[in-house]
């Protein structure tokens, strides 16, 4: 059976949830020998993103960077194959999710191109699901990335992996490995040249991009040119030097010769058959125009890149919770949020009463049932509506037909069944703004590593606030309005709901079965 990209997350929570009552173990890191340390290529002049670098420091100092919100799903697909195509010495991407679907296809195809003219890649996968395109398949995943990483200029690292790499061995890992393997890397980034970067939420995968059939997400991401890339390049450093990262697995037999590996990596190209992708080409595009206009398409501003430990010990403590925390605190008459998966702790609830008591005013927007893709979270988040919205703030939940859907998460031709949030994000004041991976639920805080950037700019935390606030209206949300002790409304452009929409029932059965299940699973 092939698994719906939508399904995937539902089996994948719920067989978690089984497994977490059968069984116990010892989080331990992989034991196999360590592949040699490296460092990111040091940034040369003669990158096509030099110029654009050149510029904001040449206005600014040396100590800014350029932003350009990447807030289309079109425009985020665009520009990675715009920094894959015009990388000339290196190219490191790191990611939780790299499906083998038409966008995960595309992807690696132009990342094989770059290698091909002698750019140095470095590719930091997650094990967790990486280049499947369904569960049935994870043994030829693992042989088409050992014949990739044969390429003299691509190397391949995966974080935190099963050492029974079958089917069944992965199932009886997380029988006997379970602790371990439930902390995940959920890290989003790719840098080019060590001079331009894009860190925020989105995996890549059709769903990411518009090119879902059965739904897509709104999702978040910043392109940044200067300083913030070598930011990036030390985290991705920090990973890929990690003692929880290992090379690629190699399949245990392989006979295949050079001849037939050509064929089955030039084979990815041809897989690109999405019609919402007939503009794009599968050979590499010529993207001069595109970089130079950077120079009118930058915002100005300062940056800190902050992720977690590479380990995922039991006594590792995340370091994005209190950078979260700080960002949050510091907020004097505005606090505006956006995220995909809300189940707060007692910190958040004690920052937001904090907050609302000081007069700030506090918007949220994040996911309702009716567009979730993962109803489990949403379990656990509804019991905290009430005590959100007590705390002085606005609450706002996405609607699976969100007029947005149109212009920001499908690229046309394709129309979804519905449209879900993924994004992460925050401004404070419209000062400063956050974008990256981290949801504000348990396994964020806890089990899974996170990056994002806070970055110091009026211009770009404006742009961020509108796009925060046009989402938050009736056109593509619900707000939610407490209107007695224990009874809430939903209120929209058409009308009242006094029951949280939901698309299906099954939906609402899903929702209901999941309440007894431990929320520190999502």
């Amino acid at each position: 059976m092939v698994l719906k990209p939508f399904s995937r997350s539902v089996v994948v929570t719920f067989i978690s949830v089984w497994l977490v009552f059968l069984v116990s173990g010892c989080v331990t890191a992989p034991v196999k020998p360590r592949p040699a340390a490296q460092q990111a290529h040091t940034p040369r002049a003669d990158s096509h993103f030099a110029p654009a670098e050149a510029h904001i420091s040449g206005q600014f100092g040396q100590t800014h960077s350029g932003f350009h919100l990447l807030e289309r799903s079109d425009q985020a697909l665009l520009w990675r194959l715009a920094l894959i195509d015009s990388a000339k010495h290196s190219i490191d991407l790191q990611y939780y999710v790299w499906f083998g679907d038409t966008l995960g296809h595309l992807m690696m195809s132009r990342v094989i191109q770059a290698a091909n003219r002698g750019v140095k890649v470095r590719i930091l996968f997650d094990d967790l699901n990486t280049m499947l395109h369904d569960m049935t398949h994870v043994e030829m995943r693992d042989q088409l990335l050992s014949h990739i990483a044969k390429h003299p200029n691509i190397q391949i690292r995966v974080f935190n992996p099963w050492q029974d790499r079958s089917l069944i061995g992965r199932g009886l890992g997380m029988l006997g490995d379970f602790q371990r393997l439930n902390r995940r890397m959920h890290n989003k980034q790719m840098v080019a040249d060590n001079r331009a970067s894009i860190i925020g939420g989105r995996n890549l995968g059709d769903e990411y991009f518009g090119l879902n059939p059965a739904f897509n997400f709104h999702d978040l991401d910043v392109l940044g040119i200067g300083p913030v890339a070598r930011q990036a390049s030390q985290v991705f450093d920090r990973y890929w030097n990690s003692e929880w990262v290992e090379d690629i697995p190699k399949p245990a037999t392989d006979n295949t010769t050079q001849a037939e590996i050509q064929n089955e990596v030039a084979a990815l190209m041809h897989r690109i058959d999405n019609p919402s992708l007939l503009a794009i080409k599968a050979e590499r595009m010529d993207w001069s125009k595109q970089i130079a206009e950077l120079n009118n398409l930058l915002l100005p501003g300062q940056s800190v890149v902050h992720t977690d430990s590479p380990s995922r010990s039991a006594d590792t403590k995340n370091h994005m919770p209190d950078a979260i925390r700080a960002l949050m605190r510091s907020a004097k008459s505005e606090l505006l949020i956006t995220n995909a998966y809300i189940i707060p702790d007692a910190n958040f609830m004690a920052d937001l009463r904090e907050l609302g008591s000081r007069g700030v005013k506090i918007r949220i927007l994040t996911n309702s049932l009716a567009s979730h893709d993962v109803p489990a979270v949403n379990s656990h988040y509804e019991n905290w509506r009430e005590p959100i919205l007590a705390t002085g703030a606005h609450l706002f939940e996405l609607r699976p037909d969100a007029k947005m859907r149109r212009e920001l998460a499908e690229i046309a031709p394709l129309q979804a069944e519905f449209v879900g949030l993924h994004a992460k994000g925050m401004v404070i004041d419209r000062q400063r703004s956050f974008v990256g991976s981290m949801n504000l639920d348990p396994r964020s805080e806890i089990l899974n590593s996170e990056m994002g950037v806070i970055i110091d700019s009026a211009s770009l935390s404006e742009k961020l606030a509108e796009r925060m606030l046009q989402d938050m209206n009736g056109l593509n949300s619900w707000q939610v309005v407490q209107t007695a002790p224990g009874q809430l409304t939903w209120r929209s452009h058409d009308g009242e709901l006094t029951q949280q929409p939901a698309r299906n029932l099954m939906q609402r059965l899903e929702n209901f079965i999941f309440k007894i299940f431990p929320k520190d699973l999502y």
